[in-house]
């Protein structure tokens, strides 16, 4: 919980001590301090705690490692694991560590829970903002991560088309944004087959929600996410262990509305726009089979090579359609492949790009917030691997080879007028708890999106 404070008087102080600043700290410290943590054997190791006792047994102080400036990687989210350590109570930072702002987001992100099903009655501990640091705007962007976590978090039981329906709707009322939604054969009406044939096997019917907001005259940026609500495979039904965590792969629509709740909130002058087609891909008489083709919104033909890559016929849909009025901007958000954690593993997402301007923004914006991503090829060669013999094209490749980037490669088929275009193929969740980054469900690639488009249309004010 970060607090605004007109007097830091009475807060306890945090200091940051890395291998070449703690000699100076040190010897900045009372004697009894001092003496204290030399005793314990404190040393200025990253992630290393040590809380410093006063003459009447409360805590006087705080101690804590991070790496020193010849560091080649500088994790600025470290400090947010004190969130987890330090018990209730009030602190401040001493000296500033290299990002007072990073370490204060990152404080807050850390003391988020899942309470829905089973209550942690732990107090968080409480830091005083620290100067220079905008503290709406942290809190803005942790509402955001909380709620898209949130999302990710809760079982399909109840996380299934209705409700992820009914929290697109939510947020576009919190927001005064204008929503709309299409349910079971109306997709079919608007000529969205692709979304329809998803979720078609489920007893909950396929739909699509979004919403508008801002001004029509302001740029336009369209935020697209996948969202599955559960994956079973389909007919091509996936494995136990495959199917598991299979309630965050709706992870795509929920990083999407996470960046959708920072921008508007913010209030950035852009004319954004929502797409998320929602589904659950089911077993049952009426489930799509393999070797079945479909039309889609584009009018392309798209043959079913595996009812188990799914996320990217719902997409191609909501691709196109937003597509359709040539937006400035965008992007979609999908828990898409194994093949992306096989290539960069759980916390680094792949994405794809042909605008190297945006290329470079996303890569630089992303390291500079802490939530980074990894540029992969629109390699077109590889695009002959989703050739059909009976469609225009199959949904998968064919081939265990390279299954992130054809995935892509399928995607940009469905992109045409939008001036930029980036897609991010998540993981959507942690599975050991990080600094800032519980264990769980999380909305990877939003703040960097919200940061981003900050940077772009801020300026527009």
């Amino acid at each position: 919980m970060l607090i605004p404070c007109e007097s830091q008087d009475g807060a306890v102080p945090v200091w940051f001590a890395a291998k070449d600043s703690w000699p100076r700290i040190k010897a900045s410290l009372p004697d009894s301090a001092r003496n204290f943590a030399g005793a314990c054997g404190f040393e200025p190791v990253p992630g290393r705690c040590q809380i410093l006792p006063n003459a009447a047994g409360g805590i006087a102080a705080v101690l804590f490692g991070i790496e020193p400036e010849s560091a080649g990687f500088r994790d600025l989210f470290l400090p947010g694991e004190l969130a987890n350590l330090l018990p209730a109570g009030l602190y401040r930072f001493a000296n500033a560590p290299y990002d007072a702002e990073a370490a204060a987001l990152s404080w807050v992100l850390a003391g988020y829970r899942f309470g829905r099903y089973k209550h942690n009655g732990r107090e968080p501990p409480k830091l005083c903002a620290p100067p220079g640091v905008d503290v709406a705007r942290v809190e803005r962007i942790a509402r955001a991560v909380a709620l898209g976590r949130d999302l990710i978090n809760t079982p399909a039981n109840d996380m299934g088309p209705d409700a992820l329906e009914a929290a697109v709707l939510s947020l576009a009322r919190q927001h005064g944004a204008k929503a709309a939604v299409m349910r079971g054969a109306e997709l079919l009406q608007a000529n969205l087959p692709l979304i329809h044939a998803v979720g078609q096997a489920s007893a909950k019917p396929p739909r699509l929600a979004g919403f508008i907001f801002g001004e029509e005259t302001h740029p336009k940026v369209t935020l697209a996410g996948k969202g599955v609500c559960f994956d079973s495979g389909g007919l091509d039904i996936k494995p136990e262990p495959a199917m598991a965590l299979m309630k965050k792969d709706m992870g795509g629509a929920a990083a999407a509305l996470a960046a959708a709740s920072m921008v508007m909130a913010a209030g950035l002058p852009v004319r954004l726009r929502v797409i998320i087609p929602i589904v659950e891909n089911a077993v049952s008489g009426s489930a799509m089979r393999p070797g079945d083709i479909y039309q889609s919104r584009k009018g392309l033909t798209v043959e079913i090579g595996n009812t188990d890559a799914e996320g990217r016929l719902i997409l191609a849909d909501a691709l196109a359609l937003g597509d359709e009025e040539a937006p400035d901007l965008l992007f979609d958000f999908a828990t898409l492949t194994g093949a992306a954690r096989v290539a960069l593993g759980p916390d680094l997402p792949p994405f794809y790009t042909t605008d190297e301007r945006l290329a470079a923004d996303i890569e630089r914006i992303g390291a500079s917030v802490q939530d980074p991503v990894w540029r992969l090829p629109l390699w077109e060669p590889y695009g002959k691997l989703l050739e059909s013999k009976t469609a225009d094209l199959n949904n998968i490749s064919g081939t265990p080879f390279a299954g992130s980037i054809t995935a892509a490669l399928f995607l940009r088929r469905f992109v045409e007028k939008a001036k930029s275009w980036a897609h991010f193929d998540i993981f959507a969740w942690t599975p050991k708890a990080k600094p800032g980054r519980p264990e769980g469900g999380e909305v990877q690639a939003a703040r960097l999106v919200y940061e981003l488009l900050e940077a772009r249309f801020e300026a527009r004010r």
